[in-house]
């Protein structure tokens, strides 16, 4: 009979929560990337989730200098003890955090939940001395200014188009942009797949040097082919299956959203994923999207934006950090005693 060390169980526990935390980050994440296009009916909701679900693919398979932060810059793998267990309670801590605003239909951050979560963990395990201050930092840093920025060229992009078409017909400008909203859309997708779906491979990666199942230089961290190929298809098939009560927060309690609108707030915000995605630089996709649509919508008018939605949203935002490290390290304590 085949026998399997603890160890190697442990792994393999790893492998498929990450990729089921990726399969729920597309699941959760599609009405991100369809929303406004849903909204605006540039796409219907079953063609916009076949374009999401294969952009996602794509620009998951594209890029990996977003998995090389998530595991390398927020602990160091080489150092990590228990590393295992630091990794399976991160990821259980995301997961639960995920399910729970996916049920009450908020557009929460899964990036926030997994970088909270292993933080949390790594402290549960060696305290605060294991996280890498620099490193986790720059990773602050990005998620606070990129929604902030995605505002910003939100507002700007849709005063820019809104001058060029002034005088163009409602008629041609709805029918112009509702084509170019398709476009955006996939592009949106594609950055959406390009930086989320590395952070899995990021965390499973992680495991393997923390494990001593992948062995390297001192600083190195290679992403093997088979971790890149199951993290992309596990995220595409989440976002084949869609978020339904997700697409209607951001695709209509927000604003009101015109083609003209809907395509401002796609092409900002693919814009800002697709930038900080080369600079290595995980974002969390939902805040910026979501920025991206209320900028456009502030642009317009102020009282456009129905800003209790909003502001339900940004409360979200600021408290998943926290507490899926809360709970990222009162998991570890668990795991600790019973593996």
């Amino acid at each position: 009979m085949l026998s399997l060390s603890p160890d190697i169980v442990i792994f393999i526990l790893i492998v498929i929560i990450a990729l089921s935390f990726d399969f729920i980050n597309g699941f959760h994440d599609t009405a991100n990337a369809i929303a406004t296009s849903v909204s605006t009916r540039a796409l219907s909701p079953r063609t916009a989730v076949v374009l999401a679900a294969c952009c996602n693919l794509i620009g998951a398979l594209t890029y990996t200098g977003v998995a090389k932060t998530i595991g390398g810059n927020i602990t160091d793998p080489f150092k990590l003890e228990n590393g295992l267990v630091v990794v399976l309670a991160a990821l259980t801590s995301a997961i639960l955090w995920n399910i729970i605003t996916w049920w009450f239909g908020i557009p929460s951050s899964s990036s926030h939940a997994l970088i909270g979560g292993v933080s949390g963990a790594a402290v549960g395990a060696a305290g605060i001395g294991s996280i890498n201050a620099e490193g986790f930092i720059d990773i602050i840093k990005a998620l606070i200014i990129s929604p902030l920025i995605a505002f910003a060229v939100g507002f700007i992009v849709i005063k820019i188009i809104s001058s060029i078409v002034a005088n163009m017909s409602y008629h041609r400008t709805n029918k112009g942009f509702r084509g170019l909203q398709v476009v955006a859309a996939a592009w949106q997708s594609f950055s959406h797949g390009a930086n989320d779906a590395q952070k899995t491979m990021g965390i499973i990666t992680l495991a393997m040097i923390s494990g001593g199942f992948l062995q390297v230089a001192e600083g190195e961290f290679p992403i093997p082919l088979w971790v890149k190929l199951s993290a992309a298809v596990a995220m595409a098939l989440g976002t084949a299956f869609g978020g339904w009560r997700i697409i209607k927060t951001m695709g209509r309690d927000i604003m009101k959203i015109r083609p003209i609108s809907g395509f401002s707030a796609d092409f900002s915000s693919a814009l800002i994923i697709t930038i900080f995605t080369a600079f290595k630089l995980p974002v969390s996709t939902t805040h910026v999207i979501t920025s991206s649509i209320l900028g456009v919508g502030a642009s317009q008018k102020f009282s456009a934006v129905k800003w209790g939605v909003a502001g339900r949203i940004i409360v979200t935002w600021i408290v998943t950090l926290p507490c899926t490290a809360l709970l990222a390290a009162a998991c570890y304590v668990v795991y600790d005693v019973f593996l």
